[in-house]
């Protein structure tokens, strides 16, 4: 299991970076006018909505692989008894 969290979190990583690609070139002018008409390539918002997306999923899928996939730790409390 701890294999396939490694593939999806390279993966997640890899569309990670081609999303920060593509804001880099928006941001970097991706829209031009020919005549009276505005064109514009890529919407930001949306790019920025699926950074944000990935982000945390990355994060999630390493706090996986970090915990061997069994989730989080869980604390209970014992109370001993003399019966």
């Amino acid at each position: 299991m701890s294999d396939e969290l490694k593939l999806r979190l390279e993966s997640a990583k890899r569309r990670l970076d081609l999303y920060l690609a593509a804001e880099e070139a928006v941001l970097t002018g991706q829209e031009y006018s020919i005549g009276s008409r505005r064109l514009r390539r890529a919407d930001l918002k949306e790019i920025k909505d699926n950074i944000v997306q990935l982000e945390n999923k990355c994060i999630e899928l390493q706090k996986q692989i970090d915990s061997n996939g069994k989730g989080p730790r869980k604390a209970f409390r014992i109370i001993p008894r003399d019966l």
